[in-house]
């Protein structure tokens, strides 16, 4: 801190003892620093322009498209010596060359390649074919990554230099590494790793298939061709049984369908189909003769009134040949005797006539050449197909079910009718397209089903509710009878509360009466006698009531039917 001070002190004492024009050098020295200092900040700020086209734009139509396709995109360039486009920096610049690439906006006479690298004057023929061999290896490369079933591709690319004599020219060679997606087939699925091979093959002159080695992560070789013929042949076998499971399921789907509609689904579980299909394929030619139709049946006419005739004659060719005169019998050699029987010997000489008429007739007939391929055919198809009978409770007399000695319902099975089993075999031939011919197979069988499990739950349930209903009268029956108990001794009770209360009236209107009485002969006989206050307000309420009952017979009649009425 003292040292800051004492600098700070020398600076003041110096600049005190500077005269004038020291102090206005020392200002000017500082302000060109200043000034340089701002100038190279704002150098260092300034963004780096990279070329977007190595080649300059002669065309002025093709310059202002280019430009007008980069202000859509919102893209700042700068045009500079020559026509030639600048953007700033290599993100942009690659973002600009795929959108002019893809809208077809490179100027004629620019190779494509030259839009991945630009040329400086010290470029040279090496660093060329470097610039050529990585472009081919990214555009390879992201079409490959383009691919859903690829996560990732690293390609090499080695592409010797060309010598004077083809012997000693080595060959292209590419290998690539394939990381496939979770969960994709990119390693067994030939179609796609042939798809791949052949984008490298097109995008790389000189290349041959033999040069090409395509591994997974794992350094496995995915290209083989030829040692995956047993794989083909198993993924073809395994093709075919799934198109063959895949329409036993459509017929098994249509059959179950219908006869769980007619029977339920409980009693009809067990349905096997199975289809021979012949998955060759085959080259099938026939040639087929068929009569002319001069004139079609009318379908209104209840007859056939058709005229169907097997040929149509084109030409006759008609030949007659006569011949008159005696029959010629060969001889032997001179001084033989000939070899002509006897019997024929004695018709020499005799004159004869025959005739002979040949017709040729040329007739023309119907014709059809058919040419199919036929893969895959259905040679047999088998269906059989179990329906379970009906079991039914047995009941007794009182319509309750029968219960055996060891606690089960009783039951009865009654089985399909034969008739109803080959009413549901038609029904089955008619939807898989039963073909006598071929030798297709419907079996339709009524065989018990094993309910055991099933019986043993009803009957488990069936007792589980009788007891119930046992619990619930038993029930109702002792809250019943706890009922009538109660309404008797309520009954009882108030009887016995009756007749005590009348006793207790009676009781104590017989001593008021000799009470009174005894009060009325003291009052005769002049004694004093002495009443204690209840005996005294019991008596002027009695007085009360008599003169009440006196005045108002009516209310005092409707009091006591009230009083009755309670009680």
């Amino acid at each position: 801190m003292n040292a800051i001070k004492e600098f700070f002190n020398r600076i003041k004492t110096a600049w005190t003892s500077w005269g004038l024009p020291q102090k206005l050098i020392l200002i000017g020295v500082a302000l060109a620093l200043i000034i340089a200092a701002v100038v190279l900040i704002g150098v260092s700020r300034t963004p780096t322009m990279v070329r977007l086209i190595n080649t300059p734009i002669q065309d002025g139509e093709e310059l202002r498209r280019i430009t007008s396709r980069l202000d859509r995109e919102n893209i700042a360039f700068s045009v500079g010596e020559g026509n030639v486009l600048y953007v700033k920096n290599e993100q942009v610049r690659t973002d600009a060359i795929s959108i002019l690439m893809r809208e077809d906006l490179i100027p004629e006479g620019t190779s494509l390649w030259s839009v991945f690298a630009i040329d400086r004057f010290t470029v040279t023929d090496f660093e060329r074919n470097v610039n050529l061999r990585q472009a081919i290896i990214q555009e390879v490369t992201r079409h490959i990554e383009a691919i859903e079933a690829i996560d990732k591709a690293n390609v090499i690319l080695e592409m010797p230099e060309e010598t004077l004599f083809a012997a000693e020219q080595k060959p292209i060679t590419a290998s690539v590494i394939l990381y496939p997606r979770p969960g994709s087939d990119i390693a067994t699925n030939r179609q796609q790793l042939e798809g791949i091979q052949k984008i490298i093959l097109f995008a790389v002159s000189g290349l041959t298939p033999e040069n090409i080695v395509i591994t997974d992560q794992n350094g496995i070789i995915l290209n083989d061709f030829a040692g995956m013929e047993d794989f083909d042949r198993l993924e073809r076998t395994r093709r075919e049984q799934q198109l063959i499971q895949r329409i036993e399921a459509q017929y098994r789907a249509a059959v179950l369908t219908a006869l769980q509609n007619t029977f339920t689904a409980d009693r009809v579980r067990d349905l096997n189909i199975k289809i021979d299909m012949d998955m060759s394929k085959m080259n099938v030619t026939t040639l087929e003769h068929f009569p002319f139709t001069i004139k079609p049946d009318n379908p209104i006419t209840p007859y056939d009134d058709s005229d169907i005739r097997p040929s149509v004659r084109l030409s006759t060719t008609e030949e007659t040949y006569t011949y008159q005169g005696t029959g010629f019998n060969p001889e032997g050699p001179a001084g033989m005797e000939g070899q002509t029987s006897p019997a024929y010997r004695d018709l020499q000489n005799m004159v004869g006539s025959a005739e002979t008429t040949s017709v040729v007739a040329n007739e023309a007939i119907n014709r059809r050449d058919i040419v199919e391929d036929r893969s895959p055919s259905m040679d047999r198809v088998t269906v059989s197909v179990n329906i379970d009978g009906v079991w039914r409770w047995k009941y007794d007399d009182k319509n309750q079910p029968l219960i055996g000695p060891d606690g089960s319902i009783e039951r009865e099975y009654v089985a399909v009718p034969q008739e109803v089993l080959d009413s549901a075999t038609a029904l089955i031939r008619d939807s898989i397209g039963y073909d006598r011919a071929r030798g297709d197979s419907v079996t339709v069988r009524s065989i018990q089903f094993d309910r055991s499990a099933q019986f043993k739950a009803e009957d488990a349930e069936y007792l589980r509710k009788a007891q119930v209903n046992q619990i619930i009268l038993y029930s109702l029956i002792g809250l019943a009878a706890l009922l009538i108990a109660f309404i008797v001794f309520r009954m009882v009770s108030r009887e016995l509360e009756r007749r005590r209360r009348i006793a207790e009236e009676k009781r104590a209107l017989e001593q008021q009466m000799m009470r009174e009485n005894a009060i009325r002969q003291a009052e005769e006989q002049n004694i004093e006698v002495s009443m204690s206050v209840e005996e005294r307000k019991r008596l002027d309420l009695q007085e009360h009531a008599i003169n009440m009952a006196k005045e108002h017979p009516e209310d005092v009649a409707q009091l006591i039917r009230t009083w009755l009425r309670e009680e």
